[in-house]
């Protein structure tokens, strides 16, 4: 099997400052692994300017699938949704619609989430699925069970594979 490119961002202003250890990204990074994804780690703050530069540059640099850990509560600050939503082609709402669903039968506030989940297309580059996960450890496994098991169909998808039962 083929292992596929990856890249996790996390989006933390005190992770990014070093002021907290981040958790969720390596986890994310682990958990990927094992669904045949080879994923780096980037940790950047709550700005929109880094985390579209984060997410472009990973694919820029072949990443097929992005995760995106922390910025998507109703927090002042939680802006991943908004900038992901921008670079989004072909938004896929069910994705995230059941990382809520599966989080809110452990955690009822998971429902809270504003993840977004699409593909961003270019150009340049091959397409790119990009999925945006809460930032604890919780949210990123709920996030992983359900998009690790797609990602190979997804990015077949994406390089013109035929559909699969």
């Amino acid at each position: 099997m083929n292992r596929i490119p990856g890249a996790v961002l996390t989006v933390s202003d005190r992770a990014s400052a070093g002021a907290y250890a981040d958790r969720s990204g390596p986890l994310a990074v682990s958990l990927l692994a094992a669904h045949g994804i080879d994923a780096t780690l980037a940790v950047v703050p709550d700005e929109p300017t880094a985390i579209r530069r984060g997410i472009r540059s990973a694919i820029k640099h072949g990443a097929r699938v992005v995760i995106t850990t922390g910025g998507t509560g109703i927090g002042p600050r939680d802006v991943t949704p908004q900038v992901t939503t921008e670079l989004l082609s072909l938004p896929l709402p069910g994705v995230v619609d059941e990382i809520r669903r599966r989080g809110a039968e452990q955690v009822p506030t998971a429902v809270i989430s504003r993840a977004e989940a699409g593909i961003v297309t270019s150009t340049k580059r091959p397409s790119a699925f990009v999925v945006n996960a809460p930032g604890s450890t919780g949210g990123v496994r709920d996030t992983i069970a359900v998009v690790g098991p797609l990602v190979a169909h997804i990015v077949d998808q994406l390089d013109g594979g035929d559909h699969k039962p």
